[in-house]
């Protein structure tokens, strides 16, 4: 299956492990192309990196073509900010992108309590994978153009 990894910059190091991983389990994983200029960043030069990669070098819309071109995602949601399962508001719109593309979305923890978009995360079915990497497998979403409006 051919994964592309989501999550906060703060969790890049994660992300490239991740990757590793689940390339030795036979995938083929991306994650997200700048995350190597992160690495052995402090949080907060992180932090100002993803806001200047978002703003001057198209980082969303590169990752959303990866998303595209993939079959599913996986979600890296772990501890951040005193909230378990953390997804930040960009992330939260790559799992929008991965649900009306009609891909397979994983997460690696469970849906953060987050009441602004935990029930839109929800709606999207993700699998919640609990840190489990053989738990990845295609999931046969709704296709987005069966869906009737009311």
């Amino acid at each position: 299956m051919k994964i592309t990894i989501c999550g906060s910059m703060v969790f890049s190091e994660k992300m490239l492990e991740v990757k590793r991983e689940l390339e030795k389990l036979g995938h083929e994983a991306f994650a997200p192309v700048t995350t190597n200029f992160y690495q052995g960043k402090t949080i907060e030069q992180k932090v100002k990196l993803a806001i200047q990669n978002k703003t001057e070098n198209d980082a969303m819309i590169k990752h959303y073509n990866l998303i595209k071109r993939n079959d599913a995602i996986l979600v890296l949601n772990y501890e951040r900010k005193g909230i378990v399962g953390y997804i930040g508001g960009n992330t939260f719109l790559e799992i929008g992108f991965a649900y009306v593309l009609n891909k397979s979305i994983f997460l690696m923890n469970s849906v953060p309590e987050i009441d602004l978009y935990k029930s839109e995360i929800e709606a999207t079915k993700p699998v919640i994978i609990n840190n489990d990497l053989s738990k990845l497998f295609i999931v046969d979403n709704v296709k987005i153009e069966n869906l009737k409006v009311v």
